[in-house]
């Protein structure tokens, strides 16, 4: 186990090396120069360009400039070009925002897509499953910013409620508990309309796994041997179906920061992905190179918790 954890960590901080290095080349690839921060200021003079050049030393080849940014970064020397905040005190912050927008639209995810696509597979062709595959589709075939302009202008009329941002205007000199329930209502309809997508397509593909498991000769010799259709559908069936998704709950974490962009901007919500939006268009380098290299590093411990849980999931895998 522990050989195993230690080759992992090595392979996947290689990998992280050989990212961050694909990523810097990619951004700085792109069409315009860094120093055009803010072309139509009339401040903005060529001599302030050059000194601005100087400071973040954008007159240094790329491979010098690479260095500097991580070394930077590392030492949390990194500042935003828009703001000259800090940069990764900004990221902690919008994480914190987004962190249970995600947590909750990920266990509404996944604790409704399993019984939908399993109760499809197991009642195939009836009503239920025509129904659910039916929604399902509609999910999918919805744009999510119309869906979500729908719903707030449901909400609202119906019970003339704010929905927009994280608490209501004004509420910062009541009780905790107010504040409490308040922040729990602004968090539930930006996390039910971040999940809806995520429902629709993981219930198609429990269904179709399900399907595919309960026609191997195993589950048919389980049904022989007499077994009750809970422990072949559920401790037989199940279990192998689930090996696909393992993989899938791993590659959940980047998220946090690209998966709620359209939602986040809807419900003005101050997320990681508002953010990375925002620093795209003021061509804010360090946020998105940041935000490239923390999603990199999302993604790999994210890969490695699936690692560890196939373990769990299929006894066959030996470390």
């Amino acid at each position: 186990m522990l050989s195993f954890i230690g080759r992992s960590i090595v392979h996947k901080i290689i990998t992280l090396f050989f990212v961050s290095i694909v990523s810097f080349l990619i951004i700085h690839l792109a069409p315009g120069e860094p120093s055009q921060v803010d072309p139509l200021n009339p401040k903005f003079t060529p001599e302030m360009v050059e000194r601005f050049r100087e400071a973040f030393h954008l007159d240094e080849p790329l491979h010098v400039q690479y260095l500097y940014f991580y070394r930077d970064l590392f030492t949390g020397k990194t500042i935003s070009w828009k703001d000259n905040l800090p940069v990764l005190k900004k990221i902690w912050e919008r994480f914190l925002n987004s962190l249970p927008l995600f947590i909750v639209g990920t266990i509404l995810t996944w604790t409704i897509s399993f019984p939908v696509g399993i109760r499809s597979a197991l009642f195939r062709g009836g009503f239920y499953d025509r129904s659910s595959t039916f929604f399902a589709y509609l999910l999918i075939s919805i744009p999510g910013f119309f869906f979500a302009y729908i719903l707030i202008i449901f909400v609202v009329n119906q019970f003339q409620v704010p929905v927009i941002g994280m608490e209501t205007f004004g509420i910062g000199d009541t009780a905790w508990s107010i504040r409490v329930m308040d922040r729990i209502w602004h968090l539930l309809l930006p996390s039910f309309l971040g999940a809806t997508g995520g429902i629709a397509v993981l219930s198609r593909y429990v269904r179709s796994q399900m399907l595919e498991v309960e026609g191997q000769d195993y589950v048919r010799t389980a049904k022989a041997k007499g077994l009750s259709p809970d422990q072949v559908h559920y401790k037989h069936a199940l279990r192998n179906a689930l090996l696909p998704f393992v993989t899938m709950f791993g590659l959940i974490l980047p998220g946090l920061i690209g998966g709620s962009v359209i939602i986040e901007s809807i419900f003005a919500w101050p997320g990681m992905g508002r953010m990375a939006y925002e620093a795209i268009l003021a061509r804010d380098y360090p946020v998105i190179l940041t935000l490239n290299f923390v999603s990199a590093v999302l993604v790999l411990i994210g890969t490695f918790i699936s690692d560890l849980l196939y373990l769990v999931v299929d006894p066959r895998i030996r470390l």
